[in-house]
């Protein structure tokens, strides 16, 4: 058989086929390049095969195994170019039959066997004929099956691309949406800041015009102390002179000083029911963005 001849003519070194073989004196063979290889890699010259020791530097080549080598190589790239014929695995004969029965190549010799007795067989070129035939009929209910599987996907891919670009456009509209809202917050937390600076101010303004007029009437009432505290210190002769406009001194007009009452800031009113009242100015803005949701609906949706 081709196979086992191949392995007859194989070096036991590459397990090649033998190129440019020389024989040893145990009269194993070997390539000449492979053989001066094996020695290097082991240190020692030796058979590959045997292991047997080799006394000589040189090795005659092996012209017989040559000559055959090279008739079996060119055999082979000859049979590989021409698109040589299969052979039995059996009988080493060329396959021309088909089974029908058992759907497998044969030889003449296979044919006539027991094992394809009454079978009915054709030839290669006419069975795969028929065959060809019989599987393009099946074909057709896959190749529909596949366009159906292509139009799917097709319709898939343009609904990825819609996909992406819906989330691109919802994107930008969530952002100009809540760019609003985060607008009407700072507009709106800029007032209440403002109406609170301002009441501060105000308030401020009468907290200092009171304590202005309050150090005023202080400094009148310690003047005055202090003019009666030195009468009273003076010899009694000249206190007693001045006492009736002493007297008249010591007699207070000014009212007492009012009672603060709502001077503080009014804090309820900045901050009670501050997120409700925020939340209703804010209905204006989210029924306007409803309105852009269903339009947007409507127009993606299509």
């Amino acid at each position: 058989m081709a196979s086992k001849l191949e392995e007859d003519l194989c070096c036991p070194v590459c397990c090649d086929v033998f190129k440019d073989p020389v024989i040893l004196t145990c009269a194993h063979s070997a390539c000449k390049a492979c053989l001066q290889q094996f020695w290097d890699t082991k240190g020692s010259r030796a058979c590959p095969c045997c292991r047997r020791k080799c006394s000589k530097d040189l090795y005659p080549p092996n012209m017989a195994l040559r000559n055959v080598c090279e008739t079996f190589l060119r055999e082979r790239s000859r049979r590989a170019s021409a698109g040589s014929e299969v052979l039995c695995s059996l009988h080493s004969e060329p396959l021309k039959l088909f089974c029908l029965k058992d759907k497998q190549l044969l030889c003449y010799l296979c044919k006539d066997s027991k094992n394809h007795t009454g079978h009915q067989c054709h030839r290669i070129d006419e069975a795969a004929l028929d065959r060809k035939e019989e599987l393009k009929i099946k074909l057709q209910p896959l190749q529909e099956k596949l366009k159906t599987f292509e139009e799917a996907k097709l319709t898939c891919d343009k609904t990825e691309k819609h996909i992406k670009t819906q989330a691109l456009h919802t994107e930008r509209q969530i952002k100009e949406e809540f760019e609003k809202l985060h607008q009407f917050l700072r507009d709106e937390e800029a007032a209440r800041l403002a109406a609170l600076k301002e009441e501060e101010e105000h308030k401020s303004q009468i907290m200092k015009e009171k304590i202005e007029k309050i150090s005023r009437e202080m400094s009148s009432l310690s003047d005055t102390i202090r003019a009666i505290e030195e009468k009273m210190s003076a010899d009694n002769i000249t206190f007693l002179q001045d006492y009736k406009s002493t007297v008249e001194r010591a007699q207070c007009t000014l009212q007492d000083p009012e009672r603060v009452s709502g001077a503080l800031i009014n804090v309820a009113k900045h901050l009670g029911n501050l997120k409700f009242r925020a939340w209703e100015k804010m209905q204006e803005i989210i029924q306007y963005s409803e309105y852009t949701v269903k339009c947007a609906y409507i127009q993606w949706g299509k």
